[in-house]
């Protein structure tokens, strides 16, 4: 999940029906290809939320999706989310936060996501050791200003937030994005991650499609990391003749109509030690529910 929107959401016009969620809910339960929950990444409706939080997760729900990562709770309180994840029959066992919020507020959001029986908390965007030292404004900028230092003192970030994260039972990780694969200094950031983080207390959600806009292999990582990678996120982009970069990714697509293929990946995490899968659909050319609609179908028919 990016640390900043890149483009506005088309408002749905799609209406959904609260009574479909608990009907989907039990036939698609495990129809995805690795036998979990159809999840979404919550940021995917991060325009419509603060409009209509509850409406907006019933109709989540009513699409076929049972599970949600929260990206951001809009103001709302624990017995608030807690009613609207009941009332429309999803369970979150996972939220982001950036670097930044975890480092100033970690013990606030703690208690808050801990009451809301949230499992695992992501850091969904890195930080800098040195934040004075970066000048750029632009996202695409931000994406480069990364140094082989700032990312080994993230590592020991990880590791400390993870300390305090596993002691109030909850389990701490990083979720990548495109820059951990540009290699420097002959090393890969993703892997200079992996190396010098405590398994014990730093887990990984690899987000497939920003592994390969950033040069990587999502099916080398699920492999050479099977215990490391406890969740993935999955994307599509659409075919473009302009190369991708880390800094500018192809256009978003529906799952199954864009240029990622999913089945040597979902071949290598069925292997692997993956507990929850999340869609994510970040920017829209359909109304966002009908997008979403094709997303979950896609996870739901799936074969391998």
């Amino acid at each position: 999940m990016p640390a900043m929107t890149r483009r506005q959401f088309v408002q749905s016009t799609s209406a959904a029906l609260a009574g479909g969620a608990t009907l989907l809910k039990g036939k698609y339960l495990h129809a995805n290809p690795l036998g979990l929950p159809i999840g979404l990444q919550l940021y995917s409706v991060r325009e419509l939320l603060p409009h209509d939080y509850a409406g907006t997760l019933k109709q989540v729900a009513a699409l076929g999706y049972t599970e949600v990562e929260a990206a951001g709770y809009f103001n709302h309180t624990v017995p608030q989310v807690r009613q609207a994840l009941d009332g429309a029959g999803l369970h979150c066992p996972s939220a982001h936060y950036a670097h930044d919020a975890l480092s100033k507020d970690l013990d606030n959001i703690l208690a808050f996501n801990r009451d809301l029986g949230v499992h695992y908390l992501i850091c969904s965007f890195p930080g800098f050791k040195d934040p004075a030292r970066v000048k750029v404004r632009q996202f695409g900028d931000l994406l480069h200003a990364f140094t082989l230092d700032d990312w080994r003192w993230n590592a020991d970030e990880f590791n400390r937030m993870g300390a305090k994260v596993k002691a109030a039972g909850m389990q701490f990780g990083y979720h990548n994005h495109t820059m951990e694969f540009h290699v420097q200094q002959g090393v890969v950031p993703f892997e200079e991650l992996v190396r010098l983080t405590d398994p014990a207390l730093v887990t990984f959600e690899l987000d497939c499609g920003w592994v390969m806009v950033g040069g990587g292999n999502a099916v080398e990582y699920l492999t050479r990391y099977p215990t490391r990678i406890s969740m993935l996120h999955v994307k599509d982009f659409k075919k473009t003749l302009t190369p991708a970069s880390i800094a500018a990714p192809p256009p978003a697509a529906e799952l199954g109509t864009g240029t990622q293929d999913y089945h040597p990946i979902f071949a290598a995490a069925s292997k692997a030690n993956i507990k929850h899968c999340f869609v994510e659909q970040e920017a829209f050319n359909l109304p966002p529910m009908e997008s979403l609609r094709i997303d979950e179908e896609y996870m739901k028919s799936f074969k391998s």
